[in-house]
């Protein structure tokens, strides 16, 4: 069986989510299904057809995150060696071209969220800075060129 490491956070996350569009989101949208029926004929009620669509999305998106969760493998950052930068890291780097600094976690493919600093253990960067410590510079490919960082930081 294939599995997915995931941080007890975004285990949580995701279980939350699931129970959310399981037993919220689910009646809501049967709600909005029934009321727009009652509108009348179905061919030209954009009310039904909006309504049938977002279902489609939430039952893509519960199948998504039973499939996520299903495959997870929740592993414990704080269980980690501090010195070198593992799975759950929460890694402070220097872009050495554009002297940016930026932190980011190293979690699992499904809780992965660039706007959150969380990058997925199976991108460019977060392969490239895997086994590294503080004070390493580290170089890897991305679509736009090559990039080069300075590790100034690890936590957990």
């Amino acid at each position: 069986m294939v599995t997915s490491p995931i941080t007890p956070e975004g285990f949580k996350r995701l279980s939350d989510e699931l129970k959310f569009r399981k037993n919220v989101e689910r009646h809501e949208i049967s709600r909005a299904i029934e009321t727009a029926r009652e509108h009348g004929d179905l061919k030209e009620n954009a009310e039904y057809h909006a309504a049938k669509d977002k279902q489609g999305m939430a039952e893509a998106r519960i199948r998504h995150l039973e499939g996520a969760l299903g495959e997870a493998q929740i592993v414990d950052p704080k269980k980690q060696p501090s010195s070198k930068i593992g799975f759950g890291a929460f890694v402070t780097v220097v872009d050495l071209e554009t002297e940016k600094e930026a932190t980011y976690q190293i979690v699992g493919e499904y809780e992965s969220d660039l706007d959150e600093g969380r990058i997925s253990i199976k991108s460019p960067i977060a392969r490239a800075l895997m086994g590294k410590e503080a004070g390493d510079d580290v170089a890897f490919k991305t679509p736009k060129g090559e990039r080069e960082l300075e590790i100034t930081a690890i936590t957990y």
